[in-house]
């Protein structure tokens, strides 16, 4: 039995609205008048992050596992939504969750664009699923959800700005390809930052190599760039690979660790590159513009 074989745990007795072959309109018509909000909002999201797990989704949109596990059931069984995970022993991995057909066909009608086939659709959350960037996607995904939902917890503060990396790319002209980026405001103070989720499968050499390219951005795009790492020992030594080549002018890195506070990225976890004290996410250096405003 292969043991990384995809579980799409789809009863097969299930009435599914894409059974045939193609989307008609009035199906899509129909499940467009029964959707909330917070569907919406998972809609969008995952048209704009692709993928989720489980938690990652409670914290989103609805803070409490019971809840999210009926409605993103009942999203599923319409087929508005899809999941897949991976079988793995002792235990279950989290059901990562996609845009099922009818999702994506309701995306699509809201943008005039043509239905999608569901077998389309289909294809592209099992390419995902087996997609050896997929952990490295989670664990963007994940910084940015523990941001959300610290903002859900402190009135005071919020997640301003979310962008993939796709629309970093093509803000940035190619220049350089961030994992995301953000704003974060926390009691007035606006933060906007680049976002390099590293999961240590890259030499620090080729790490710090990007650094020159963010270098090259205009003055309205200098924003911090911020390394999410997975270790305190990867963390040490970036500082002191760093402090042996140098920083490119203009640029100002931060760096910190998924297990380094409780509060996560929000909290009082990072290190400039040159100073030894850690600040919180709002605290960070804004951007050097000469005069020139960023673009918030």
């Amino acid at each position: 039995m292969d043991r990384n074989r995809l579980i799409r745990d789809i009863p097969p007795t299930r009435t599914s609205a894409t059974g045939s072959s193609r989307l008609t309109a009035s199906v899509v018509a129909a499940e467009l008048g029964r959707l909330t909000p917070r569907d919406r909002l998972l809609l969008d999201l995952l048209d704009q992050h692709r993928t989720f797990t489980t938690d990652q989704l409670v914290d989103l949109a609805f803070g409490s596992v019971g809840r999210a596990r009926n409605r993103l059931n009942t999203l599923h069984d319409r087929d508005i939504l899809d999941r897949f995970r991976h079988y793995q022993r002792p235990g279950s991995q989290a059901w990562r969750w996609t845009l099922g057909p009818v999702g994506a066909a309701l995306l699509a009608a809201g943008r005039g664009a043509l239905l999608p086939r569901p077998a389309a659709v289909r294809d592209a959350t099992a390419r995902l699923a087996m997609s050896p960037t997929l952990a490295h996607l989670l664990t963007v995904n994940g910084f940015f959800v523990a941001l959300t939902a610290h903002a859900r917890a402190y009135p005071g503060a919020r997640l301003v700005r979310w962008w993939n990396e796709a629309r970093c790319r093509e803000a940035c002209g190619n220049l350089v390809r961030p994992d995301g980026h953000g704003v974060w405001a926390d009691n007035g103070r606006a933060v906007p930052f680049w976002a390099e989720v590293d999961l240590g499968t890259e030499t620090l050499s080729r790490v710090v190599g990007k650094l020159g390219r963010y270098a090259a951005l205009p003055p309205r795009r200098a924003y911090p760039v911020l390394f999410w790492l997975p270790t305190a020992a990867r963390e040490a030594n970036l500082h002191d690979h760093l402090r042996r080549v140098g920083l490119p002018d203009g640029v100002t890195v931060a760096t910190a660790t998924a297990t380094a506070d409780p509060r996560g990225p929000a909290g009082p976890v990072w290190r400039v590159v040159g100073h030894r004290d850690r600040v919180s996410l709002a605290e960070l250096p804004a951007p050097i513009t000469d005069g020139v405003p960023w673009d918030g």
